[in-house]
């Protein structure tokens, strides 16, 4: 088995070369010895090995006497709800987010919901993986369907006023993944004129992979928002747990600025909140934080670590660069379907367009991130940690970032794919081109090829 499929917060690899029938039995059979479970939810995405690797890790867990309730095809946020609501020991998601459809994953949550991480669990069932398998139970584990989409419906539009809502006009893209099961659902009955792209389940992506960040995905979509004289537009990954904006002039709206427009909404309604933001997300967020009179603290990419954050601190919002947005209210996990209620809401509530909000927000350019597949990130990151003596100052939050008082920079590892990954942001764009090229030429001058 190849053990790099196990992350610091989740299993995601190849199929069928690195994620199997077989190897996913393997998992379960450490998941059992690990946590002890007596009951598991498990949930999917729409990946095309998504049912075989469900029906291998029951066979097992049912085998050892585990109670399975299947919640059968859903997105992310739908696990932690699961957790945050039911009283099944461990939800199981099967899905690998924005990869292209020959990836799958698991992600694990304890009820609470609690992510189980590589210091929480995933390293150790890694480690008792070469175990024998256990004994079959004496009274095998049944098998109950469950359906909590009502009651997830529920639950997220309890967390705005849908009297606010206007009748704007939405563009969604889902890309085929599961935001077209779940925003129909979310949407349901509200006043909104709702434009739909891609919306049919399909692991194969047919029309783009449902990753936002790739700027060619989002050319439908952004057509389609001009087109249409659409107030936004919607666009999401494969699993629906994280959301990018499209304004009304059709421009991609970062996950820094939509970090700070929410921030600014959540903080005119409950002044003096603390509220999380990422290594990697630009200084417009804790200066808008602090503008509206809130409290702010920047923190490690990663939705364990920042669920973990939010849980110590009682923060009531974390923003993410990658497009995850937490809310205390939903368990502190995120939901693009919750996400964009709250988006709805606030442009319902302004006088403004989404445009010039964002322009209003757009004080510092930015790269965005910057990709390349190195041979030894590790040596990159210590050359790279050395690399700039001068700085104003230097932290290691996540990754590497280096500051000076006209640009700031962040070089980190993915924890889901082999990428060295790289962000700028200047106070010019003049600046912000300099830089940008002076690092991409160090990068690829240690080796590293921009993907």
């Amino acid at each position: 088995m190849d053990l790099s499929i196990f992350k610091d917060y989740d299993i995601r690899g190849i199929y069928p070369d690195q994620l199997n029938a077989d190897v996913v039995k393997k998992i379960a059979y450490a998941i059992v010895r690990k946590f002890s479970p007596k009951s598991i939810a498990m949930c999917r995405d729409m990946r095309l090995s998504g049912k075989e690797l469900r029906d291998a890790m029951v066979e097992v867990f049912v085998s050892l006497g585990v109670d399975v309730y299947d919640a059968g095809l859903v997105g992310t946020e739908i696990q932690y709800f699961i957790a945050g609501t039911k009283p099944y020991d461990l939800v199981l998601m099967l899905s690998a987010s924005h990869n292209p459809p020959q990836y799958n994953g698991i992600k694990l949550v304890q009820k609470g919901p609690i992510a189980v991480t590589s210091e929480s669990g995933l390293f150790a069932i890694r480690d008792l993986l070469n175990e024998n398998p256990l004994p079959n139970a004496e009274t095998p584990g049944k098998v109950t369907d469950i359906d909590v989409m009502d009651e997830w419906k529920d639950k997220i539009r309890s967390l705005v006023n849908l009297s606010s809502f206007k009748p704007l006009k939405v563009v969604v893209d889902a890309g085929n993944g599961m935001a077209g099961k779940l925003i129909p659902k979310a949407f349901e009955d509200l006043p909104f004129e709702v434009k739909s792209l891609f919306m049919d389940l399909d692991g194969t992506f047919p029309n783009h992979v449902p990753n936002p960040l790739i700027e060619s995905n989002n050319i439908t979509l952004i057509e389609t928002v001009r087109k249409e004289k659409a107030d936004l537009g919607l666009t999401f990954d494969g699993d629906a747990d994280r959301v990018f904006l499209i304004d009304d002039k059709g421009r991609f709206v970062s996950g820094t600025i939509t970090s700070a427009l929410l921030a600014r909404y959540i903080l005119r309604k409950y002044p003096g909140e603390l509220i999380l933001y990422n290594a990697i997300c630009g200084k417009v967020v804790p200066e808008t934080i602090q503008k509206y009179g809130g409290k702010s603290k920047r923190v490690r990419v990663g939705h364990s670590y920042i669920k973990q954050y939010m849980k110590e601190t009682g923060a009531i919002f974390a923003g993410e660069h990658s497009g995850h947005y937490y809310w205390r209210d939903y368990f502190r996990a995120e939901s693009g379907a919750l996400t964009s209620l709250i988006i709805l809401s606030l442009l319902s509530d302004e006088t403004k367009k989404l445009s010039e909000i964002v322009d209003e927000l757009s004080i510092y350019p930015a790269s965005g991130e910057i990709n390349f597949v190195l041979a030894d990130i590790p040596k990159t990151l210590d050359l790279l940690r050395k690399g700039f003596p001068d700085a104003k100052s230097t932290d290691e939050v996540d990754g590497i970032s280096v500051w000076y008082d006209q640009y700031w920079f962040n070089v980190r590892a993915s924890k889901t794919e082999p990428l060295l990954r790289l962000n700028v942001e200047a106070d010019t764009g003049e600046i912000l081109k300099q830089k940008t090229d002076e690092l991409v030429t160090k990068i690829e001058s240690f080796g590293g090829k921009r993907k």
